[in-house]
Order: C-alpha cells, then structure tokens, then sequence
C-alpha cells in the first residue's frame, strides 16, 4: 500500500471564489460525508465519499470539518517568545521588547532552537503556509528555511534589512544587506516549497541607500514577494515622512524604490489618504489586516471595505508577536469586530475563504494552496467544533453551517484543530 496515499473522509469544505454575503452558496461547495483523496502530496480528487475510489486507506474524520490549511500573511518568526508582552504602542514596543529579542537571533542555535518552536506552533493552530520577517542575520534565515524544508511547509520569509535606527547588533549596510539577501535568495527561493520575500522592515530603519539595494533585488528578483509595513501608526507615520522629505506621503516612499506591485504586502495599512488606497490598487500591491496587532497596540481600525471598492485584495494575518494569537480562526473573529466597529459586516464563510483562499490569491498560490482543487498541495486542516465546553454548548442550538463557522471563529482557538496535514502527512505536534 501507498503510504503516501490515503482518503480522508469528513465533512469538506471549499471555496471556489469570495463570497458575497452569506447567501452566496455558489461561492463555496459541501460534501457532508466528503473525501478528499491524497496522492503523492497533492490532492487528487474531492467529492462525495460514496463516489470515492476503492481500495486505498481511508482516515475517518467524521463528524469534523476538513477545509484547507490557514494561511498567514504576515508574521515574525524571532518575535514568538515576546508574544504578550505588556507594553505601549509601536514604537517603543520595538525599542523595548522586539529589537532585544531579535540580537539573539544571531547565534545559530537559538535561531534553531526558534524555528522548533515557531513551527510546532503554526501547524498546532492549523497554519500550514505562513508569510514571516526573519531576523538581520542571516542565521535566522538560514533556520527558518531549514526547519521549514524538514517539515515539508510551503512557507515565505527573508531576511530584515535594517542599517538605522536600530541598536548595533540588528544593523547591517546597504552592501550587506544586498549581498546576504541575494545569497539568501540563490539558496532558497524555489527549493523544495521554500519562496524568498525581500523585506526591508520598513522606511524607519532603511536608509536611501539600502532602499536602493532593495529595489536592485527586486529587479533582479522579479519572481521574489516584498514585504514591508506601512501605515501603522501615526508617529511612525510622521517619523517615516521625516526622513524622506522629498517624498509626496508614506507609500510613496516604497513607490519611488519599486517596492509596489502584485507582489508587495504592506503590513497594516491603517491610515491611508484616499490617493494612497487608490494608488495601491492601480499597481496591485496588497495591504494585510493585522487585526487584533492593531487592537493589542491601539494603532487603529483598518478598512479592507475602503481598498475593495478600488479593486484591491487584501491579506489577513496575525502579526505574531503583537498579534495577540497564533490562531487564524481568532484572528478571523477579530476581523469580525474590527468590522463591527466600522458599522459594516464580515460574514463567517468570507472569514473562512479569507484565511484559506483569500490568503492565497493575494500571494499568488491559489493554483498550488489554499483551494482544496485537484492537484494543488494537500495542506489541510481538520477541525473539531465541539472541542471545548462552550464550543459544544453552542453547538447544541447551532442551525447550520454558518452558525458553526462563526463560533469557530470566536470561540475556536488550537483547541479545534483535531489535526492538520502538510503535503498529505498528518503534521499536527502532539
């Protein structure tokens, strides 16, 4: 027998584009007693069980929900051990807790030591794709990767470029930020499921010359992501215009050095001009909702509804370690209340193609994650919706499956995950 072959029977959840209101059933299909057929890594088939082809090993999940694996758009990987760390807003959480955490990474071992650790938590809340900031050092890269390669994960991540306003041991120089990155780059990018992000931390803390190494890597890396932070908070806004005075507002600054395009995500994106929306939309750049980051640190409400109606698609994500979970379904029930706020509504099948699907059109991988379609990568997550005591409860009086998605999202947490599958292997650390 196959090994690497076996169906997975459950209740299947897909979703074949956005939904528009919970309505909008043509938006996602069910298979009540599903199955989804795994092969060599890639998912080979999905329907009813009753149609499924004999004669191969099946693992029952019944009556849990198998959908596919939570995607996260933007994350740091050094920054897990100061997750909750009390403290002020932006700024001065960067001086006091992430900065001191992030030297550490210089020494292999810890970085190691991390990425064990880092790993064991996103696949234990069912996230089996993750966009991450790696360190300065080149070491942290280097771990991240590896422990990534090990596990068989499709993951982003690159290296931090930071030559200002930093302490000593987190900066590098416009030449060695170029040079490791593009190392990084030839190592990395497109080994195994491994895909390189240049990731200049944002404007702060590049100078123009390292924003000039950035945009040579991102011409000469045009298949590379580009990550980066905008538009956080309003002192790191003010503080970021100073610096580079020639320039008409924030996102102009990553415009002028070619940072903007179908591959950029720009983390957070609160506060933006009306002519910054419209430009991230004309040049197909993506902003990524930090949800509950943006609670933890009081930056701001963030308005995917103000992007959308320009035609831009944004990513959603935990912004681990301000972020305030490593969950996908709270940050999904976060975003919940941020639209709440804003006197609009997030409908629980749009929170759940958003942290699937969603999250892989804006990087671009709907054709290889996120979707549950024959031959894309069997990355799955399997889900329990009575794995606490107030989850069963609510599940008593919960009519159907939108009322069973919504409290997932609120009252689900790695708790729900009963298990979660990387390229067809059940992954899930116990």
């Amino acid at each position: 027998m196959d090994m690497d072959e076996r169906i997975l029977r459950g209740r299947v959840l897909r979703f074949l584009r956005r939904p528009e209101g919970v309505g909008d059933t043509a938006a996602f299909e069910v298979f009540e007693d599903g199955a989804v057929h795994v092969r060599g890594g890639l998912i080979a088939w999905v329907g009813d069980f009753a149609q499924a082809p004999a004669g191969i090993a099946v693992t029952d999940h019944r009556p849990h929900l198998i959908t596919a694996g939570f995607i996260d758009a933007h994350i740091h990987f050094p920054q897990g051990q100061i997750t909750a760390s009390w403290g002020a807003q932006l700024l001065d959480w960067l001086n006091t807790y992430t900065f001191p955490a992030e030297t550490k990474f210089a020494d292999p071992a810890h970085a190691a030591r991390m990425a064990t650790a880092f790993y064991d938590l996103l696949l234990r809340n069912g996230t089996t794709t993750a966009s991450a900031f790696c360190s300065v050092h080149p070491a942290s890269v280097e771990a991240y990767f590896a422990e990534a390669e090990k596990r068989g994960m499709r993951m982003l991540g690159g290296k931090v470029l930071m030559d200002r306003n930093a302490p000593e041991g987190l900066l590098d120089t416009p030449q060695t930020a170029h040079d490791d990155s593009a190392a990084l780059i030839a190592r990395w990018h497109g080994r195994g499921r491994a895909l390189y992000a240049i990731s200049p931390r944002f404007a702060i803390t590049s100078t123009p010359g390292q924003m000039e190494a950035a945009q040579a890597l991102i011409a000469a890396h045009p298949d590379c992501h580009v990550q980066t932070h905008l538009s956080e908070n309003l002192e790191e806004i003010a503080f970021a215009c100073s610096l580079y005075p020639e320039a008409k507002g924030y996102l102009d600054i990553y415009d002028r050095y070619g940072m903007l395009g179908p591959k950029a995500l720009l983390g957070h994106a609160i506060h933006l001009t009306e002519a910054e929306r419209d430009r991230i939309a004309e040049t197909g750049s993506h902003a990524v909702h930090c949800p509950t980051s943006n609670f933890f640190l009081g930056s701001g409400l963030f308005d995917e509804a103000a992007l959308a109606r320009r035609g831009a698609t944004s990513a959603i994500a935990t912004d681990i370690g301000a972020g305030m979970s490593w969950s996908m379904l709270r940050t999904g029930g976060a975003a919940y209340a941020v639209a709440q706020l804003q006197k609009r509504s997030l409908d629980p099948f749009t929170a759940f193609w958003w942290i699937t699907r969603g999250n892989a059109e804006v990087l671009g991988l709907a054709d290889r994650i996120g979707t549950l379609q024959p031959g894309s990568e069997a990355d799955l997550v399997v889900l329990n919706s009575r794995a606490t005591p107030d989850l069963a409860l609510r599940m008593e009086a919960a009519q159907d499956l939108k009322d069973e998605l919504f409290a997932l999202l609120i009252l689900g947490d790695d708790r729900t995950v009963a298990e979660t599958y990387v390229a067809g292997k059940a992954s899930k650390p116990a």
